[in-house]
């Protein structure tokens, strides 16, 4: 358990913007800040932070919290390992108590395959720094690569002894399951030849140095491992397999060390292998990420689109398949990515050039020959097609395909004109061939299957159905939340007896804060909330705003579970959403909540009040419809006393009733 004294200190350390900002690139408006949602493939910012609050809120998805809820929904942490990541984060102790043997084993299958993969890191970083055979053969192998020591400690690099079960064994003996080692495929696992006999355990990188694979928050989720044998059998690089923390194609290799980078000079160096990173790293280059081998994939893109919307690949000078390689610019196009191609000198790769230029002579390198990726296929097609008017033909209908990629249309029409002049055709023909293009693919979407009568999703018509109790209720507390403390000039409605002997409402005038006008006025009507979670909400708040002249709202959101801490960020962002908008553009400026805030208080109340007096009359309705025959004339009486309240209710209101 961590100790209360420390989650303290990690909620009053920790900013939601900054934590937030090294996931998602985040840009001022106004107070708050704005980016595009992690929680969904979108192109436009519906994602809103608000450093005053503490709070997020993805209008996209309809999450939000604070920043431990962020990191628990983005990196599926658990709220202790949320607190240890803000503690590492701040530099903040961490007080606990020391794990039995009965909390791992009782630690979900997520964590525990999470643990058992920094156990590896931390016993192949071990074994590189403290064993003969690592000295001599892993770390031999990284200084000969140009990696120097505090590089190969940056990136925890590792290596694992040439032995059957080295690394295996180590962690049995230290408590870990054999289970999550099989799980996060660390441990070979096979059955015996005599079924009486215990399974055979194997390392998967026996003999192999180690590249960790991390999160964008530093959790290791799986292993790249190179082996230093010379046997042609064996697979020269081995990466772990597919698990429940490990999908290739959601990861980008050095994205934990990178981002930061990457948002800050907003642009992302792409290569392909481990050490194409880790020496342009080293060298100064440190906005830059692999995809490890394996094919781009959209998943990949999108991450990299949190931190920045323009990146440049960097392709081998003599890379085979370099035509193949192109798909995955179309890729990035399609996700509306910016991109540009970057090629080196025939016979080096990102590494060896970081390895043997300065960081100004790679900066200068790479800004030099980044070309548009138009020009860049452009080139390499042209080459392909010499004079073949044929090939030609197929090298601008396969450019004018990529641009077809492009989301934005003024974009598409500069490359258009663009790639016009640089293939020496009219503009024409290829805005023509790009319209046939995308009316191609509109009709193959339109051929499409419709979902059969068992697809269709209905929607419940009571799940749709308001509830307009549970909406005032939450303006309530929106209001305590957002104003609780301000004052305002209230006009109160008393209710009278006049000279004819009517009910009558008269208006008196008052100065009080918004706090008091709202428990005196629902106190007066013995009115309480119906919400279990709001009413125990508002007795919180009445007593934190009258007692805490320095209570900060931001504290509540700390203490509700994750669901309803969502639910308060989306009541404490809920006039954010307007800057998202960029109305005042258009001469648009939407009305503030503050600027008729004495209004909305009055007209909230007095609109609870009403509709709970008209489900008092329908109550009241049902007892004489019940007792048909009988005599009601008191029920009657006390029908007609709320329809006169009622009526003299929506009169203030403005409301007409039939």
């Amino acid at each position: 358990m961590i100790a209360r004294t420390t989650i303290d200190k990690v909620f009053d350390a920790a900013r939601v913007e900054e934590v937030i900002g090294d996931f998602v690139q985040l840009k001022k408006s106004g107070s708050n800040f704005k980016g595009l949602s992690p929680f969904t493939d979108e192109r436009t910012p519906s994602f809103m932070v608000s450093p005053v609050k503490q709070i997020w809120k993805d209008f996209s998805s309809g999450k939000g919290g604070n920043v431990v809820a962020f990191l628990m929904e983005h990196e599926h942490f658990t709220y202790p390992e949320a607190i240890k990541y803000l503690a590492r984060k701040y530099q903040i102790e961490v007080e606990e108590t020391q794990r039995t043997d009965e909390e791992k084993e009782q630690a979900s299958e997520r964590e525990s395959m999470l643990l058992v993969s920094e156990f590896a890191r931390d016993f192949f970083q071990e074994c590189l720094w403290e064993s003969e055979s690592g000295k001599a053969i892993g770390l031999t192998y990284f200084k000969e690569r140009g990696f120097s020591e505090d590089t190969i400690r940056e990136f925890g690099l590792g290596y694992n002894p040439d032995q059957w079960s080295a690394f295996t064994d180590a962690a049995l003996e230290k408590g870990y399951q054999l289970e999550f080692l099989e799980k996060t495929g660390l441990t070979i696992v096979k059955p015996a030849a005599d079924p009486a006999q215990p399974p055979r355990k194997f390392d998967r990188f026996k003999g192999r140095v180690l590249f960790p694979i991390q999160s964008m928050s530093g959790r290791v989720l799986g292993f790249g491992g190179r082996t230093l044998s010379s046997e042609k059998k064996v697979a020269k690089y081995l990466n772990s397999p597919e698990s429940e923390i490990y999908h290739k194609s959601k990861v980008l290799y050095g994205i934990y060390h990178a981002k930061k980078a990457i948002a800050r000079e907003d642009v992302c160096y792409l290569v392909e292998g481990y050490t194409d990173v880790i020496q342009l790293y080293q060298s100064g280059i440190e906005n830059v990420v692999a995809s490890s081998g394996t094919a781009l994939t959209p998943e990949q893109i999108r991450l990299i689109r949190r931190l920045t919307v323009n990146v440049v690949v960097l392709f081998d000078g003599d890379a085979a398949g370099l035509r193949a390689s192109l798909r995955g610019i179309d890729l990035i196009l399609e996700e509306g990515l910016n991109v540009r191609v970057c090629t080196f000198p025939a016979g080096e790769d990102p590494d060896s050039f970081a390895r043997s230029h300065s960081r100004d002579a790679i900066e200068a390198y790479l800004k030099e020959n980044s070309r548009d990726f138009i020009q860049f296929k452009t080139a390499l097609l042209t080459e392909e097609a010499a004079n073949d008017p044929i090939r030609r033909a197929e090298t601008i209908r396969d450019i004018v395909s990529s641009i077809a990629r492009i989301p934005d249309r003024i974009k598409r029409e500069v490359y258009v004109q663009e790639c016009a002049s640089l293939m020496g055709i009219s503009e024409e023909v290829l805005f023509n061939t790009l319209a046939q293009m995308t009316r191609k693919a509109q009709r193959e979407e339109a051929r499409k299957p419709e979902p059969g009568p068992m697809e269709v999703v209905r929607q419940d018509p009571a799940a749709a159905k308001v509830d307009p109790q549970y909406e005032l209720e939450r303006k309530i507390i929106e209001v305590l939340l957002l104003y609780g403390r301000e004052s305002e000039e209230f006009e109160d409605l008393v209710l009278k007896e006049n000279d004819e002997g009517e009910l009558v409402l008269e208006p008196e005038r008052s100065e009080v804060r918004v706090f008091e006008k709202i428990f005196l006025d629902l106190q007066e009507d013995e009115i309480e909330l119906s919400d279990a979670r709001f009413r125990s909400l508002y007795y919180k708040l009445i007593e934190k705003l009258n007692s805490e002249p320095d209570f900060s709202v931001h504290r509540l959101t700390e203490e509700a579970d994750a669901e309803f801490a969502g639910e308060l960020s989306a009541i404490l962002m809920d006039e954010e959403k307007y800057e998202l908008h960029h109305w005042e553009r258009k001469d648009i400026y939407p009305k503030q909540k503050q600027d008729s805030l004495g209004q909305l208080v009055s007209e909230t109340i007095l609109s609870l009040r009403c509709y709970l007096i008209k489900k008092r009359i329908e109550a009241l309705r049902g007892q004489t419809e019940s007792r048909p025959g009988e005599t009601n004339a008191e029920v009657l009486e006390e029908i007609i006393n709320y329809l006169q309240l009622n009526k003299l209710l929506n009169k203030k209101l403005n409301r007409v009733l039939s």
